[in-house]
């Protein structure tokens, strides 16, 4: 879940969805506070990136009810999780969809525009149509444990088809001969933008290997 105030975090949006890959979880997007109109289109052009590799975006505004229907719709029978940053509206949508279960809530930080940190533990709510949601504290940090190389570049899933394709197994996508991804990348196959933001989470794996790329 995000929203254009606080300012969406792409790199920390791409973590959750690596994750959300390598765990098996069904992601989709939560684009919240839709009756704000900061940044709006930019958003709207990068969201296009994500909706064209298979997720499906949901606008919303918990203060004028846009999206509720399609949202609770899309909750319904299943347990879920709302994730993201501080501030982007996860406690006021959770209690837009459970009116008789108020939390309390907060405005953002002024001048920063950085959300300040309300739920600070998870709280799980049976929603009234089916289902049950938990509300997560928001975060600005979010790690990536037990995540090697290859299942950082499984969990871009627009790399999926390419990997096979790659000259070595144990390609690095960086300057690799032969490597299916970067060729995707030039080709405009993969978004130029996504692959500079895995090659940022690739330096924050933990110990990642030092090693030369293969073919180089």
């Amino acid at each position: 879940m995000f929203s254009t105030e606080p300012r969406c975090d792409l790199l920390l949006l791409d973590q959750y969805l690596v994750i959300c890959e390598n765990r098996g979880i069904s992601a989709f997007l939560i684009f919240n506070k839709v009756d704000l109109t900061a940044d709006l289109d930019s958003l709207e052009q990068e969201l296009a990136i994500y909706q064209r590799i298979g997720y499906p975006v949901i606008r919303t505004s918990a203060a004028s009810g846009i999206g509720l229907d399609q949202l609770e719709s899309k909750l319904r029978g299943h347990t879920s999780i709302l994730a993201g940053q501080s501030g982007v509206g996860k406690s006021s949508l959770t209690n837009a969809l459970i009116p008789n279960r108020q939390q309390r809530t907060a405005e953002l930080s002024q001048g920063s525009l950085h959300g300040k940190h309300t739920t600070t533990t998870a709280t799980l709510f049976h929603l009234p149509g089916g289902g049950d949601l938990i509300d997560s504290p928001g975060v600005a940090v979010f790690g990536l444990a037990d995540i090697s190389e290859s299942h950082l570049a499984a969990g871009y899933r627009e790399f999926g088809p390419l990997l096979p394709h790659c000259r070595f197994n144990d390609c690095r996508h960086l300057a690799d001969k032969g490597c299916a991804v970067r060729l995707g990348v030039e080709n405009g196959d993969i978004d130029r933008a996504r692959y500079k933001r895995f090659l940022k989470l690739r330096e924050k794996l933990p110990g990642k290997s030092g090693c030369p790329p293969r073919g180089s």
